[in-house]
């Protein structure tokens, strides 16, 4: 009798992901996740709720007091973000260094928003001098962008760009879900306004839960389309003066209310989800950031530095590469694509292609939370050095576990 797959016992490969995300989780969130389930209104449950938003207010180096959880993945964070606070009309001033700022365009736009970009060439970032003269032409209510772009690999500088905004009453949002915990991040001292993030790259969970951070600036700019939903509304609660946000799961006032004191019912949380999020945001301040950063910086430098001693060339303006992502280009004669099954099918290790123009064009090498570490990245030099020499192409045997070897001995 054949066993029937749908109910086989759940037992996925073992992989080591070494692409731009999502990586390989660390082993104490996995055994959060697998903690028991309790209501979300246990006084237990709404302890952990109040522990999380401390943590990621060190995380994220603020004192926003509305700084939780969306639940959903990263995009989720992000459109949360953009529908609560863009109205029908509002206008949004968007650099775009890669696939995206594409993606807050594309949102931007189905929220009704006035859109204008900065286009930038994939490879580089936005100088603050073209933000400030297409703020003061355009005069936007919000500045959305990206910090790290993984489909360029590259790392867009906030600080003066934060400046400018404070200078010119712009609301300064910022998507951190593939830089964050491995890259810089300053969101008080840079004047951010609203920022995103993800669990699945450097903070080293799985995908499923959006850390947000909300100034008081921007939360006030929320409340002003505040609608409690019929059904929870009491005569207490008032509604805002503005338009109303166009998304009941992703109305951050809601949201908001949930996370405070009174507690207000709008979606049930997703526990196991909080469990990640909470053991992430405690592993990455026990390691402290300036380690965990710095241990991103030589992860992704000898990655980089070993995939030139191989042969390769690597991609973009280096100068603002990410720590945690590296851009290389496909040798010419080869597949790409069949290089990735190859990496993945004989050694269990996945790398990225890219999107649009540089699809096929290059490949993107993560090191990233529990990957960002030495036997990572050496396998993975040596794993594809073997499918290229396989595959007679002209690299240099030897050279890049030696070159990575060295970053790790300095």
């Amino acid at each position: 009798m054949e066993t029937n797959p749908l109910f086989e016992t759940l037992n996925p490969p073992q992989r080591m992901l070494m692409g731009p995300g999502p990586i390989n989780a660390y082993p104490r969130v996995h055994q959060a996740i697998s903690s028991a389930l309790i209501g979300q209104y246990d006084p237990v449950m709404t302890g952990y709720m109040n522990q999380v938003q401390a943590l990621y207010r060190n995380v994220f180096e603020t004192q926003n007091q509305q700084t939780l959880l969306v639940d959903g993945t990263a995009r989720a964070g992000i459109e949360a973000v953009l529908v609560s606070v863009l109205q029908p009309g509002d206008k949004v001033l968007i650099p775009v260094i890669g696939r995206f700022g594409h993606l807050l365009c594309e949102i931007a736009h189905r929220v009704g928003a006035a859109v204008q970009t900065i286009d930038i060439e994939w490879g580089e970032v936005c100088p603050p001098e073209k933000v400030e003269a297409a703020i003061r032409e355009f005069q936007p209510k919000m500045l959305a962008t990206v910090q790290g772009d993984t489909s360029t690999t590259m790392n867009q500088p906030l600080a003066e760009i934060g400046e400018i905004c404070q200078r010119y009453g712009v609301l300064f949002y910022c998507d951190a879900t593939a830089s964050i915990a491995g890259n810089e991040l300053k969101v008080d001292a840079w004047h951010l306004d609203a920022v995103s993030a993800g669990l699945q790259k450097c903070l080293g969970g799985p995908s499923g839960s959006a850390p947000v951070t909300l100034s008081e600036r921007c939360v006030e700019v929320i409340n002003r389309r505040k609608r409690v939903e019929a059904g929870i509304r009491t005569a207490a609660h008032q509604d805002g003066e503005d338009t109303p946000i166009l998304s009941n799961y992703f109305d951050l006032a809601m949201v908001m209310d949930y996370w405070g004191p009174e507690r207000l019912n709008h979606h049930t949380e997703a526990t196991s989800m909080l469990y990640a999020a909470r053991e992430c945001a405690r592993l990455y301040l026990e390691e402290g950031a300036t380690q965990v950063i710095a241990r991103h910086q030589q992860a992704g430098r000898a990655m980089a530095v070993g995939l030139e001693a191989m042969g390769l060339r690597l991609f973009g303006n280096q100068q603002y590469k990410m720590n945690n992502v590296v851009g290389v280009y496909i040798p010419e004669q080869i597949n790409g694509d069949l290089v990735r099954q190859e990496l993945l099918h004989r050694f269990g290790i996945e790398i990225g292609t890219s999107f649009g123009p540089l699809h096929g064009k290059i490949w993107r090498i993560g090191t990233m939370g529990y990957n960002a570490r030495q036997e990572c990245v050496l396998m993975t030099l040596a794993a594809l050095e073997s499918v290229l020499l396989k595959a007679r192409v002209p690299v240099a045997p030897g050279q890049a576990v030696a070159a990575a070897m060295d970053v790790f001995s300095a």
